[in-house]
């Protein structure tokens, strides 16, 4: 199937202009909704899935007062800005193929899109800080002035994402001026290419970050290979086995992360309203698509949310363990 613009209703600028007069509304024929397509119902189902499974992992943590270490209120906050992109895509199938469309929708979608995918994208380098803290500061991290810090590190995050966000609804919008659309409709060219640029700041610097888990994990590993003689085969060898899945899951986050968030952020920097949409669409589905993974990837590896899930769902067989678990593992 030929992929169509107007099937997501992120219409691009060709020349033709999309608009219609104000003063020609009232003398318009009724509006006739477009049928729904195969693009429409993976919209709907996507952005259905996303919700429940990001709002199973909000509710289980902030029902479990256990679950209040540094770490599981970024969950929260990343199960959060997940669950809203999910609304959003919710919200613009609704607009597309239910209600008639209007300005006031594209501006709503397009800024719940922007707040979600800023606050997720934040949500995801405060998890990696977190995982480096745990690592290098493992004697302190975790107390209660660490969940101070990381409570007032979130509200500073989507104090800004909301800022953002709001963006297009404050007039940071190309709906008068079709000539200044970016690759995603209504923003601007301007307004998208800095969100993507700082998109990939905050790639890099949880690369970065990343990065200095391997330097603190090494150092660990050798120290542990220098009184390798002092314990059991066994225990050395289930050490050394350790170590290789944790690389392992490093690698497989850190591919997910980079392939999902840099093919947008470099799109949104070269291309320009008369660039095809099928790149667009190309590159802003895995961006989204990283809301459906993150709870896979975080929050449901995490023991202790997997407790408290296992125990809500088979509460004759699991017995909650209020032990909390560090982010390492994470």
């Amino acid at each position: 199937m030929i992929l169509n613009a107007t099937d997501l209703g992120w219409e691009e600028s060709s020349g033709a202009d999309p608009f219609f007069p104000l003063d020609q509304l009232g003398s318009s024929p009724p509006y006739e909704v477009p049928p729904l397509t195969v693009w429409g119902v993976a919209l709907c189902v996507s952005g259905t899935l996303i919700a429940t499974e990001n709002a199973i992992v909000v509710t289980t943590i902030l029902a479990t007062p256990s679950l209040r270490a540094p770490v599981f209120l970024l969950l929260a906050s990343l199960g959060l800005a997940d669950l809203l992109a999910g609304v959003a895509l919710v919200l613009h199938f609704l607009f597309l193929f239910c209600v008639e469309p209007s300005d006031w929708s594209e501006l709503l979608t397009s800024g719940l899109l922007v707040t979600s995918l800023t606050a997720s994208l934040c949500s995801l380098m405060g998890v990696a800080l977190d995982r480096y803290l745990s690592l290098s500061h493992a004697l302190t991290y975790g107390s209660s002035q660490s969940r101070h810090r990381a409570a007032i590190l979130l509200l500073l995050v989507w104090l800004g994402a909301c800022i953002i966000g709001a963006g297009p609804a404050m007039g940071w919008h190309c709906l008068g001026e079709p000539n200044s659309c970016s690759v995603a409709r209504p923003l601007t060219r301007t307004y998208l290419s800095l969100l993507c640029g700082g998109f990939l700041v905050v790639v890099m610097v949880t690369l970065q970050l990343y990065a200095g888990i391997c330097r603190v994990a090494r150092r660990h590993a050798h120290a542990i290979a220098t009184q390798r003689h002092f314990l059991p085969a066994n225990q050395s060898y289930a050490s050394k086995h350790s170590s290789g899945r944790g690389f392992s899951r490093l690698i497989l986050v850190l591919s997910v992360f980079v392939g999902c968030w840099m093919p947008f952020s470099l799109w949104g920097l070269l291309g320009d309203a008369s660039s095809p949409p099928l790149y667009t669409y190309a590159t802003l589905v895995p961006a989204a698509g990283s809301s459906l993974l993150n709870p896979i990837l975080y929050s449901l590896r995490n023991k202790d949310i997997r407790k408290v899930l296992l125990q809500a769902c088979c509460p004759h067989k699991y017995t909650q363990n209020t032990q909390v678990h560090y982010p390492v593992d994470v």
